[in-house]
């Protein structure tokens, strides 16, 4: 097993993996569930402008209704032995009200949401709390971000 990397290497890691470099990962697993307690994971395009992460899906959907809701989210990158898993709080735009965010997640998602057959809302995460982990040895320091706030 590796040793665990450091704090400083696990941000990077998790910034990169947050860039949208071409021929790199554009979709995040989302995590919601019904006020019954159905859950439901979908991965969904997304885009990152640095402080915060959105992703377009249709607003009738059970991932949009969920996440209103619930007003939070938990939301997965990369495999499971490399994973950055981030949590936060939820902004809904609707789907025509910034050119500007529609224009950067058509780029780094590859298809531009507002011109889906169903109406599509942007969900945007505001990061409180970030891990990031690639084996049993890394679990412990795997925060690297908690109350919005890098620990490095």
């Amino acid at each position: 097993m590796d040793p665990p990397r450091s704090a400083a290497q696990r941000k990077a890691d998790v910034m990169e993996k947050l860039r949208m470099v071409p021929g790199t990962q554009k979709d995040i697993w989302v995590a919601s569930a019904s006020a019954s307690g159905d859950a439901y994971l979908i991965p969904l395009s997304f885009y990152w402008d640095g402080s915060g992460l959105t992703v377009a899906t249709p607003e009738s959907s059970p991932t949009a209704r969920n996440l209103q809701r619930a007003g939070k989210a938990r939301m997965a990158l990369g495999p499971t032995r490399d994973v950055v898993i981030i949590e936060g709080t939820l902004e809904f735009i609707p789907i025509d009200a910034d050119d500007e965010l529609a224009v950067a997640h058509a780029e780094a998602a590859g298809f531009d949401a507002r011109r889906s057959r169903q109406k599509n809302v942007y969900i945007r995460l505001t990061p409180r709390r970030i891990q990031a982990w690639r084996e049993v040895s890394e679990l412990p320091g795997r925060d690297v971000m908690v109350d919005g706030r890098w620990l490095v």
